[in-house]
């Protein structure tokens, strides 16, 4: 099986930066003759603090999503939070993403699959692999007809996450693919003072590892500038070094 890779930045912060990761990646693309799907969300519903950038909104961010893919000709994905999303957001992108603290929510997983999108689960950080046949069979028994499922680490004590990569091979019976989130997997969730930290240094690695157990997908997040990203800047790679590293896994 090909991989796919997801990539794009946390949030929408502006049309500026959207089409400046866009282009970027739609060059990267052709260049290395891969499929990227172009990833933004329009609404942060999980910020650590109530202060937190969260993004444009629904109907201001779809737009602007919608406009990325007439323009650039890139697939979509975006997470949703809450049912009544499902059918909007299911109208303008390819792949609807279950965050991981909602990924047990049978009314958001249900709404999301009669969308007729691909549906896109990432693993709870408090859950098994095993434990993810539960939601993937929600999302075919009510109407889905492709489901994907990501790893994106386990949680270590306080703050901290670890990535257990016989999740992957574990959790390959169950879905059509298994994504590695080499970003969220190096987080410190809440370790930055009212945001979450992270470590970018070792996406590389993740990325690699995981393709060694056998990952048929790629998600990353991506900023031209990460350290001044409104949301996941510690955790995110820089841009100019997206190309290189899926030279590698390809």
């Amino acid at each position: 099986m090909k991989p796919i890779f997801i990539a794009g930045p946390c949030v929408i912060e502006s049309e500026e930066l959207l089409n400046e990761v866009a282009s970027t990646l739609k060059d990267i693309a052709h260049r290395l003759n891969i499929e990227i799907i172009f990833k933004a969300s329009f609404d942060k519903a999980n910020r650590t603090s109530v202060h937190s950038f969260r993004g444009p909104g629904m109907e201001r961010g779809l737009q602007m999503l919608h406009d990325i893919k007439e323009q650039y000709g890139l697939r979509l994905l975006t997470d949703i939070h809450e049912s009544y999303q499902a059918e909007a957001v299911g109208d303008v992108v390819d792949v609807l993403q279950i965050p991981a603290f909602l990924c047990r929510q049978t009314d958001l997983l249900v709404a999301a699959s009669k969308t007729g999108r691909i549906i896109n689960i990432k693993k709870a950080q408090f859950l098994a692999g095993e434990d993810m046949r539960y939601p993937v069979e929600k999302c075919r028994e009510t109407g889905a007809h492709e489901v994907w499922l990501t790893e994106r680490g386990t949680t270590f004590g306080y703050q901290n996450l670890v990535v257990d990569f016989r999740n992957i091979p574990i959790m390959t019976p169950l879905a059509d693919r298994i994504i590695m989130d080499c970003t969220h997997s190096v987080q410190r969730p809440g370790a930055a003072g009212g945001s979450t930290g992270g470590d970018r240094k070792y996406v590389p690695a993740m990325a690699l590892a995981a393709k060694a157990f056998g990952a048929t997908g790629y998600f990353f997040e991506t900023h031209p500038q990460p350290d001044q990203a409104m949301s996941d800047g510690p955790n995110m790679l820089p841009l100019s070094d997206i190309e290189h590293l899926l030279s590698q896994l390809i």
